[in-house]
Protein backbone atom coordinates (compact mmCIF):
# COMPACT_ATOMS: atom_id res chain seq x y z
CA UNK A 1 0.00 0.00 0.00
CA UNK A 2 1.06 3.40 -0.81
CA UNK A 3 0.26 6.71 0.82
CA UNK A 4 0.76 10.39 -1.40
CA UNK A 5 -0.22 13.67 -1.42
CA UNK A 6 2.12 14.99 -4.37
CA UNK A 7 3.04 13.96 -8.38
CA UNK A 8 3.00 10.70 -7.53
CA UNK A 9 6.76 10.17 -8.99
CA UNK A 10 7.85 8.13 -6.05
CA UNK A 11 4.99 5.97 -6.76
CA UNK A 12 6.03 5.78 -10.59
CA UNK A 13 9.42 4.83 -10.20
CA UNK A 14 8.07 2.23 -7.45
CA UNK A 15 5.75 0.64 -9.77
CA UNK A 16 8.51 0.58 -12.90
CA UNK A 17 10.72 -1.37 -10.00
CA UNK A 18 7.89 -4.22 -9.24
CA UNK A 19 7.79 -4.20 -13.24
CA UNK A 20 11.57 -4.99 -13.94
CA UNK A 21 11.31 -7.07 -11.45
CA UNK A 22 13.88 -5.55 -9.10
CA UNK A 23 11.22 -5.09 -6.41
CA UNK A 24 9.53 -8.18 -5.44
CA UNK A 25 6.39 -6.17 -4.13
CA UNK A 26 2.73 -5.45 -5.12
CA UNK A 27 0.86 -2.00 -4.99
CA UNK A 28 -2.30 -3.26 -4.17
CA UNK A 29 -3.88 0.04 -3.72
CA UNK A 30 -3.47 3.93 -3.70
CA UNK A 31 -4.64 6.38 -0.80
CA UNK A 32 -4.23 9.84 -1.61
CA UNK A 33 -4.98 12.85 0.85
CA UNK A 34 -5.88 14.88 -2.58
CA UNK A 35 -8.32 14.16 -5.14
CA UNK A 36 -6.73 16.89 -7.17
CA UNK A 37 -2.87 15.65 -6.71
CA UNK A 38 -1.35 15.09 -9.62
CA UNK A 39 -0.92 11.17 -8.53
CA UNK A 40 -4.28 10.64 -9.36
CA UNK A 41 -3.90 10.61 -12.64
CA UNK A 42 -0.44 8.76 -12.72
CA UNK A 43 -2.12 5.82 -10.99
CA UNK A 44 -4.66 6.06 -13.53
CA UNK A 45 -2.33 5.89 -16.11
CA UNK A 46 -0.64 2.62 -14.58
CA UNK A 47 -3.83 1.15 -13.99
CA UNK A 48 -3.18 1.27 -10.09
CA UNK A 49 -6.52 1.75 -7.52
CA UNK A 50 -6.78 5.12 -5.81
CA UNK A 51 -9.21 5.71 -2.96
CA UNK A 52 -9.06 9.57 -1.20
CA UNK A 53 -8.95 10.14 1.93
CA UNK A 54 -8.16 13.64 2.89
CA UNK A 55 -9.57 17.16 4.42
CA UNK A 56 -11.75 17.99 1.79
CA UNK A 57 -13.63 15.07 1.89
CA UNK A 58 -13.62 14.27 5.15
CA UNK A 59 -12.68 17.44 7.26
CA UNK A 60 -13.42 16.09 10.39
CA UNK A 61 -9.63 14.89 10.87
CA UNK A 62 -10.84 12.11 13.81
CA UNK A 63 -13.38 10.87 11.16
CA UNK A 64 -10.26 11.17 8.62
CA UNK A 65 -7.80 9.46 10.82
CA UNK A 66 -10.54 6.67 11.41
CA UNK A 67 -11.19 5.95 7.55
CA UNK A 68 -7.57 5.97 6.34
CA UNK A 69 -6.32 3.18 9.41
CA UNK A 70 -9.76 1.37 8.86
CA UNK A 71 -8.11 1.03 5.14
CA UNK A 72 -5.15 0.13 5.68
CA UNK A 73 -5.92 -2.36 8.27
CA UNK A 74 -8.85 -3.90 5.71
CA UNK A 75 -5.52 -3.92 2.54
CA UNK A 76 -4.04 -5.72 5.12
CA UNK A 77 -0.30 -4.67 3.70
CA UNK A 78 3.18 -5.84 4.95
CA UNK A 79 4.15 -2.63 4.48
CA UNK A 80 2.86 0.89 4.06
CA UNK A 81 5.06 3.16 2.01
CA UNK A 82 4.47 6.59 2.25
CA UNK A 83 5.69 8.27 -1.31
CA UNK A 84 5.36 12.20 -0.83
CA UNK A 85 2.72 11.77 1.75
CA UNK A 86 2.05 15.43 3.67
CA UNK A 87 -0.14 14.94 6.94
CA UNK A 88 0.94 13.12 10.24
CA UNK A 89 -0.47 9.38 10.17
CA UNK A 90 -1.69 7.99 13.25
CA UNK A 91 0.31 4.85 13.45
CA UNK A 92 -1.69 2.42 15.94
CA UNK A 93 0.10 -0.99 17.58
CA UNK A 94 -1.18 -3.09 14.85
CA UNK A 95 1.00 -0.59 12.31
CA UNK A 96 4.27 -0.19 14.46
CA UNK A 97 7.41 -1.39 12.58
CA UNK A 98 5.19 -1.32 9.30
CA UNK A 99 5.33 1.99 7.71
CA UNK A 100 8.16 3.54 5.78
CA UNK A 101 8.72 7.01 4.29
CA UNK A 102 11.59 8.54 2.32
CA UNK A 103 12.81 11.97 3.25
CA UNK A 104 14.70 14.00 1.07
CA UNK A 105 17.66 15.07 3.34
CA UNK A 106 19.92 13.71 5.29
CA UNK A 107 18.14 13.14 8.72
CA UNK A 108 18.08 14.69 11.33
CA UNK A 109 19.47 16.74 9.59
CA UNK A 110 16.54 19.53 7.68
CA UNK A 111 13.42 17.10 9.18
CA UNK A 112 10.34 17.83 11.11
CA UNK A 113 7.36 19.88 10.66
CA UNK A 114 6.98 21.18 7.50
CA UNK A 115 10.08 20.10 5.97
CA UNK A 116 9.00 18.70 3.01
CA UNK A 117 9.73 18.84 -0.59
CA UNK A 118 11.08 22.59 -1.78
CA UNK A 119 11.26 23.24 1.92
CA UNK A 120 14.08 21.27 2.72
CA UNK A 121 15.79 22.28 -0.58
CA UNK A 122 15.45 25.72 -0.02
CA UNK A 123 16.81 25.61 3.30
CA UNK A 124 20.00 23.47 2.15
CA UNK A 125 20.41 26.13 -0.67
CA UNK A 126 20.16 28.92 1.98
CA UNK A 127 22.77 27.02 4.33
CA UNK A 128 25.07 26.47 1.46
CA UNK A 129 25.52 23.18 2.71
CA UNK A 130 28.22 20.73 0.38
CA UNK A 131 26.07 17.47 1.02
CA UNK A 132 22.58 16.83 1.17
CA UNK A 133 20.96 13.38 0.47
CA UNK A 134 18.03 11.09 1.14
CA UNK A 135 16.84 9.04 3.99
CA UNK A 136 14.81 5.92 4.32
CA UNK A 137 13.17 5.88 8.17
CA UNK A 138 9.86 3.94 9.32
CA UNK A 139 7.55 6.38 10.62
CA UNK A 140 6.30 7.31 14.28
CA UNK A 141 3.89 9.98 15.32
CA UNK A 142 6.68 12.34 15.42
CA UNK A 143 7.83 13.77 12.03
CA UNK A 144 10.78 12.45 10.48
CA UNK A 145 12.23 11.07 13.55
CA UNK A 146 11.68 7.14 13.24
CA UNK A 147 14.44 4.33 13.01
CA UNK A 148 17.00 5.23 9.91
CA UNK A 149 16.85 2.23 7.11
CA UNK A 150 19.15 3.29 4.49
CA UNK A 151 20.61 7.24 3.64
CA UNK A 152 22.53 7.94 0.37
CA UNK A 153 24.50 11.49 0.35
CA UNK A 154 24.35 13.56 -2.72
CA UNK A 155 27.22 15.97 -2.95
CA UNK A 156 26.30 19.68 -4.29
CA UNK A 157 27.59 22.00 -6.31
CA UNK A 158 28.62 25.65 -4.64
CA UNK A 159 25.75 27.67 -5.60
CA UNK A 160 23.11 25.15 -6.29
CA UNK A 161 19.65 26.48 -6.73
CA UNK A 162 16.62 24.28 -4.63
CA UNK A 163 15.63 23.20 -7.93
CA UNK A 164 18.70 21.67 -8.68
CA UNK A 165 19.04 19.89 -5.23
CA UNK A 166 15.85 18.50 -5.59
CA UNK A 167 16.71 17.30 -9.01
CA UNK A 168 19.51 15.38 -7.70
CA UNK A 169 18.48 14.30 -4.44
CA UNK A 170 15.08 13.01 -6.37
CA UNK A 171 17.67 10.54 -8.96
CA UNK A 172 19.52 8.92 -5.07
CA UNK A 173 15.86 8.33 -4.14
CA UNK A 174 14.80 6.31 -7.13
CA UNK A 175 17.58 4.02 -5.82
CA UNK A 176 17.53 3.90 -1.98
CA UNK A 177 13.64 3.75 -1.42
CA UNK A 178 13.69 0.58 -3.99
CA UNK A 179 16.79 -1.00 -1.95
CA UNK A 180 15.06 -0.38 1.08
CA UNK A 181 11.93 -1.82 0.74
CA UNK A 182 13.30 -5.06 -1.04
CA UNK A 183 15.98 -5.35 2.18
CA UNK A 184 12.90 -5.13 4.54
CA UNK A 185 10.91 -7.09 2.14
CA UNK A 186 13.73 -10.02 1.99
CA UNK A 187 14.04 -9.40 5.78
CA UNK A 188 17.74 -7.83 5.51
CA UNK A 189 17.11 -5.39 7.21
CA UNK A 190 15.05 -5.06 9.53
CA UNK A 191 13.68 -3.28 12.74
CA UNK A 192 13.88 -5.14 16.47
CA UNK A 193 13.44 -2.92 19.77
CA UNK A 194 13.63 0.88 17.77
CA UNK A 195 16.67 0.03 16.07
CA UNK A 196 17.45 -1.29 12.37
CA UNK A 197 19.52 -4.11 11.69
CA UNK A 198 21.05 -5.07 8.56
CA UNK A 199 22.21 -8.86 8.16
Amino acid sequence: MVLASGGGRTIENLHQHVLDGRLQARIEVVIVSRGDCGAVARCQRLGLPVLVIGPANQPDRTRRNDLLIGAILEARPDFVVMAGWLQLLPIPAQLEGMVVNIHPALLPAYGGQGMYGHHVHAAVARDRQAVSGCTVHFATEAYDQGPVVLQEAVPLQAGMPPEAIAAAVFEAEKRVYPEALQALIEGHAFLENGVVHWV
